[in-house]
Order: structure tokens, then sequence, then C-alpha cells
């Protein structure tokens, strides 16, 4: 029995269209043919909830799936449309055919922006490598200065032995029996029939001799590579870096996929960044902020002095202009916020102690210990 489709999705009968969208593209990401090459569990599930999202994104085919199930597609005995016949969408053969839609629009346009097949696919079999991902972390002050690193992953890179034909030295090529040297496949259902490219040779009309004792006739095999980037200043946690033909290696002469640097900035001990500006809390002595005076604190440039105004209250935060981080575009800097606590001592010396006692006797700290302007705020809670 076919699966349901609400559940090929993991949604409920209740979803939204938005809901199903979502569900669908989280799927057909995760099993798409090109991110799971050579996995034929992974392709047969593409094809499913693509199937599955063809019919519940088209509100009629939803109804008709809801009330009589997948007989509504089929012909059965349960399936009518309001004409009064069997329910069936002759379009459907394209979704069984190529896993995809016809009316509205394919789903490969609708996501992934291609149209009816397996992206990077061209003449004569030839199909573009995969993408890769490479997750980088630096530093805050490698993000604010700029920093080339040189990186080390395994890919799939073309096989010297064979050249990326696939055949081995001295084996030659024959004509694909499956296609007979065309190419394509023709594939009938009813009164349709259409051409596809054949699964045997990929579309080149030709079969190797012998495979390659190396790569076993894939044309790529599997080696460590390394390579250099150049990371500007004012990377933040998720930008992404481009390295140009640096992802797996094509197939069947097809060319390199790209390589995409996915940037993560360590957090810092001092520092924390809000884009261009950078955050930063410094204790002060209580004496400073009552006297005030200047210090020095700590930017990603070095030293930078810091004048504190006599009466400086904890929390207060002073600007340091632009000497935050520089702004990936370009043509400025972001400021450092500086936010001061007053450090209250938790020991003294009795000559310490007198001298307080005798400031706060000054100052009547012992008979209104409370600010008075949060006591003239509050007074009301003691009438």
């Amino acid at each position: 029995m076919k699966e349901d489709y609400y559940e090929l999705l993991g949604v409920s009968r209740q979803a939204t269209q938005d809901e199903l969208k979502k569900a669908y593209r989280k799927m057909a990401v995760k099993f798409h043919p090109d991110k799971n090459p050579g996995n034929k569990e992974a392709e047969e599930k593409f094809k499913k909830v693509s199937e599955a999202y063809e019919v519940l994104k088209d509100d009629q085919k939803r109804a008709a799936y809801d009330r009589y199930g997948h007989a509504a597609f089929s012909g059965g005995a349960g399936g009518s449309s309001s004409a009064g016949g069997p329910f069936h969408d002759p379009f459907d053969i394209f979704s069984e055919v190529f896993g995809g839609g016809a009316g509205g629009g394919s789903i490969f346009e609708e996501f992934f922006g291609g149209g009816g097949g397996r992206g990077g696919s061209s003449r004569g079999g030839a199909q573009r490598g995969s993408d890769l991902r490479y997750d980088l972390e630096i530093e805050l002050e490698e993000a604010a200065k700029g920093i080339e690193k040189e990186i080390s992953f395994r890919k799939p890179v073309q096989c010297q032995r064979c050249d990326g034909k696939g055949a081995e030295p001295g084996s030659g090529v024959v004509t694909c029996p499956t296609c007979g040297g065309q190419g394509q496949v023709t594939a009938s259902k009813g009164f349709f029939s259409i051409r596809q490219t054949c699964s045997t040779c990929n579309g080149s009309g030709q079969k190797i001799e012998k495979a390659c004792s190396s790569c076993g006739g894939e044309g790529r095999v599997n080696e460590t590579t390394k390579i250099k980037v150049k990371i500007p200043a004012g990377v933040d946690t998720g930008s992404k870096l481009r390295s140009g033909n640096n992802g797996e290696a094509g197939t069947h002469g097809g060319p390199s996929g790209d390589l995409y640097i996915v940037i993560h900035v360590a957090d810092h001990d001092i520092f924390e960044r809000q884009e261009e500006n950078l955050f930063c809390q410094i204790p002060i002595k209580f004496t400073l902020a009552a006297l005030g005076g200047t210090i020095e604190v700590p930017t990603l440039s070095g030293k930078a002095s810091l004048k504190i105004p006599p009466g400086t209250q904890s929390g207060t935060t002073f600007r340091l202009k632009g000497k935050g981080m520089p702004s990936l575009r370009g043509g400025y800097y972001g400021d450092q916020m500086v936010r001061v606590e007053i450090e209250v001592p938790t020991s003294l010396t009795s000559e310490q102690r007198q001298k307080l006692e005798e400031f706060a006797l000054a100052c009547g700290d012992a008979d209104e210990p409370v600010g008075k302007s949060f006591f003239d705020k509050a007074k009301k809670f003691f009438d």
C-alpha cells in the first residue's frame, strides 16, 4: 500500500499551505538526489514526498485525497470528480516519471530553481559536482582584522589513473546496450510516450568495457584537499564565503561544484558583539566613581583612555567612537560601549573602616541609608 501523504510530509491533516510548503522544503532538501548521490533509498523517498506535496498543495486534489485517499488518483470506484467521472489528473504521469509536477509549475522550479530533473546534468551525461559546506571557527580579533586560513577537508576529486573517464587505461568504450547509443530511452504510460535519460550510461550513449581499478568506474576518488581562504575584515557568525570549483569533482567530464565556507566567530572573554558595535563591562573602585579620574580600557586595537566624571553611577555606559568592528562593506567602524560597575570592597582594615564611618556620618548616611530620590517614590509603601 502507498504511504499516507500527510505522514510522508510529517504534518497533520489540518496543516495550512504554509506548513505544507515548509515541511516539503525540509524533506526535499534532505533527500534530494544531488545531496545523496547513489543513494537509491533517498532518491525514492524524494520522489514520494514530491508526489505527496504535488497533491496536497492543490486544493482540488487535496479535497479528493482527503475524501477517497489514493483511490482518487487511480480511477478506482471511490474517486469521482464534479463532472461525475473518475477523478484523475492526466498530468500525474509527469509526477510519477520525473518526481515533479506539471500544472502550476514544477516543484523543482519552485524550490531549487531548476526544472524537471537532477540539477547539474549536461550534454553527454556529464554531471556537475555537488557543492560542499565547511564550517570554520575564528577568533574575534581575526574577524576584526581579516586573515588568511588554510583549511583541509576530504572530497571526491578527478581520478588521475583514468583522467575522470572511469575506464581502465587501455580499455575502450562500447555502445550502451540499453539505449543503443542514443543516451535516452522511451517510457510509455497510457497514451503518453516520454523520453528519459538512460540510467545505464547517464546519457552518454557509451559504456566502458573495463572499469578503472582505482575509482571503480566512477571517475572520482576521495582525497584530502587543502586550500587557503582569505577572510575579509568584519565577518560575523553566519557569513558565507564562496570558493568556486572547490566542491566535489563532476562526473563524466562535468564541472566541479563550489565550496561554501560558513564563518563562526568564537565567544570572547571580554567583548560581546552586536553587529559592528562591541560591548564590555569594567569594574571600577567606588572612590574613583565618586572622585572621578581616568582609566585605561582594552580595545581590539590596544588600550584606550576613558575619563570617568566625578559622581559616576554604577551601570553608566560610555562610548568609545570607532573602536568597534569594521563594517564588512567597508568605510566605517562601529563603536565600543563600556559599562562601568562600581566594585564594593569585601574586606576593610580597621583604619579604612573608621574613615568610612566618619565619611558616612559626614554624609548623613547613617540616618538615610537609602537614596532620597528613591525614598520619595517609595514612601507611600511605608505610610
